[in-house]
């Protein structure tokens, strides 16, 4: 049902939606070398330019598929919950082309606002029609141009979207100037760690009210712990179950029975290779998840963050060079940590546990502003609610 006063057209009817080019043609007589913007540049309501590529097209081509300030840039698939998201190109980069697997949406601006446009595809209105129409995979979708044309564009009269348009953009900044805090949070907790966890800056000992001194003692990780793989396989899960069960996914998925009941730490062995949590209390383990307890003259806390800092970047080193496809027990029995008296691990623990707790404050936050947007994209596209125009 359309809202009062609103009209519903084919995306085709109010804007003209241009295809991009392709890469890797040969011959061509007078090329010329352009930025040009892949899927992975165009994200759900903003555009990622930290890596933009180039390709080479003829120059006489060059205004024809050009980018335009006001196109709507959306994609055409990839999971699920990325059909259809995009957002307004503002012309950051000049000339700039889009690869064939986004599309260029130019509204007419006489009827149709970018943002609203871009709003609307992304919302739960837009992604339920383009998940209609989509060509499916495994976990892949895809659109073509002519479902996209067919696209039924909800059209308030221009005030009101530019109203509405107005309104959600103000959600979009507090959720821009969220993700930049989270970026600059986690940027300033891999310098404590860089300075705190290499002992270049030494915290100060409440007790004498000085820094602390002494050398750090290097030991192997096999010294401090008992070392073992959890014995489930990652099907022996349950969406109803009550206990964590740790496998190699970035976060733990839930079992309906334990196997472990005690304090540890939890290493991805492959998938996620390296990403570490904390527990203490009843869970269930993956077989390629590897369990650290029984632990002796470390602070567990310390331990942590010593783990997630330095095996995370002998991982990331191995991956560079094509290896790592998984952790194996001999590496991590001769992974070497450097320890200061208990009492400096405790304290080290705490700067940065509480580095941790303000990204976490953050990352809440910036959910909760995603929620609220994403509720009243709901309610105000789709015309449930209406807004006041003066």
């Amino acid at each position: 049902m359309v809202p009062n006063g609103w009209e519903r057209k084919p995306l085709e009817k109010v804007a003209e939606i241009k295809t991009g080019v392709a890469k890797g043609k040969k011959g061509l007589k007078d090329p010329i070398e352009v930025p040009y913007l892949r899927v992975a540049n165009v994200q759900d309501g903003h555009i990622d330019l930290s890596e933009v590529k180039t390709i080479q097209i003829e120059r006489r081509q060059l205004e024809r598929y050009s980018l335009q300030v006001g196109d709507v840039l959306m994609t055409e698939g990839g999971d699920f919950d990325k059909l259809g998201r995009g957002d307004v190109w503002q012309g950051q980069i000049a000339p700039c082309l889009n690869q064939n697997h986004v599309f260029a949406v130019r509204p007419n601006k006489q009827v149709l606002l970018p943002y609203f446009l871009a709003a609307l595809s992304g919302s739960n209105y837009g992604k339920t029609y383009f998940l209609s129409c989509a060509k499916r995979s495994t976990n892949l979708a895809s659109i073509n141009s002519t479902q996209l044309k067919e696209f039924p564009v909800l059209l308030p009269p221009l005030p009101e979207q530019r109203k509405i348009a107005k309104i959600l953009s103000t959600w979009d900044k507090a959720i821009a100037t969220t993700e930049k805090l989270i970026v600059a949070s986690k940027q300033q907790k891999k310098a404590l760690m860089q300075q705190l966890l290499t002992g270049k800056k030494r915290l100060v000992n409440p007790e004498t009210d000085k820094a602390f001194e002494g050398e750090w003692k290097e030991v192997k990780l096999t010294e401090l712990c008992k070392i073992g793989t959890g014995k489930k396989d990652a099907n022996d899960g349950s969406s109803s179950g009550k206990y964590p069960f740790f496998t190699c996914a970035k976060r733990p998925i839930l079992s309906s029975s334990y196997s472990y009941d005690f304090e540890a730490l939890l290493i991805a062995g492959n998938g996620v290779i390296g990403t570490t949590h904390y527990y203490k209390g009843k869970f269930e383990a993956y077989q390629r998840t590897y369990i650290l307890n029984e632990f002796r003259s470390v602070f567990v806390a310390y331990l942590h963050h010593w783990i997630n800092f330095y095996l995370k970047r002998d991982v990331d080193r191995e991956k560079q060079h094509g290896a790592m496809p998984y952790i194996k027990v001999g590496m991590l029995q001769n992974f070497k940590v450097k320890l200061g008296s208990y009492s400096e691990q405790q304290k080290i623990a705490s700067v940065l546990t509480s580095a941790d707790k303000e990204i976490e404050v953050l990352q809440s936050k910036l959910a909760h502003f995603k929620q609220e947007k994403k509720a009243l994209m709901q309610q105000l596209l789709t015309g449930k609610r209406r807004v006041n125009v003066e």
